[in-house]
């Protein structure tokens, strides 16, 4: 397929329209392959446009990636604070809490990809300007999942709060790559059975972690 003649984006609207169609085209490649093989050439092919002109808009395929990531975790979040507040026990409510939290992001496996991959892949690639702007968003995010924590567990004050969501954030993002071994690694455990315990299951995963550390946070304001 070649390049399509390129015409520049004159007006806001324009430019904002072609990082639409640059941002949609990663997110299609993304259901067809992990973040690891999504290329800047490949990306570019895929919008029809020379690696250059897609430069135009975003500073490298991180930055795209990382604006797609943000997208997909403002998202998550809108889903999160659609679940009705819990009753219960302060421990029952917590439970609940660690599973809206795995089930939510198990969910997103494209979500869960670029999680995994921000800290030591795609904050690495970019402009001072985009890396500002970036984790501005993402700390817009994290403060909302904070009051997200602190309206299911009133009892947790902004500081435990922000340390529970700090933990199933973690732990998502060790867990993510954890949990999707290669095909080696997938031969070996039906080769040894008993070898399958140490396959991570990613929800379980962060579902046990949020319920542990609500425990734990509930037990030391007692």
């Amino acid at each position: 397929m070649g390049h399509v003649t390129f015409q520049r984006a004159r007006t806001d609207e324009q430019r904002t329209e072609r990082r639409r169609q640059i941002l949609d085209a990663a997110a299609a490649m993304l259901t067809e392959m992990p973040v690891a093989e999504l290329s800047l050439t490949a990306l570019s092919r895929r919008v029809r446009l020379a690696k250059a002109n897609v430069l135009r808009y975003f500073d490298s395929r991180e930055a795209v990636l990382l604006e797609l990531l943000e997208a997909q975790m403002a998202e998550c979040i809108t889903e999160l604070e659609s679940a009705p507040t819990p009753d219960g026990s302060a421990r029952e409510r917590g439970d609940r809490l660690a599973a809206l939290f795995a089930d939510s992001l198990a969910a997103r496996p494209m979500l869960c990809d670029l999680v995994a991959s921000q800290a030591t892949v795609l904050e690495r690639n970019i402009s001072v300007e985009t890396a500002i702007r970036h984790k501005r968003t993402i700390r817009e995010s994290l403060s909302a999942l904070v009051q997200l924590v602190r309206r299911h567990l009133p009892e947790l004050g902004a500081e435990d709060a922000g340390a529970l969501v700090q933990t199933v954030m973690l732990t998502a993002v060790a867990a993510w790559p954890a949990s999707r071994p290669p095909q080696a690694l997938l031969s070996a455990y039906a080769a040894d059975p008993s070898l399958a315990a140490m396959c991570i299951d990613f929800a379980d995963a962060v579902r046990r972690s949020g319920e542990v550390t609500a425990a734990g946070l509930l037990a030391r304001r007692q």
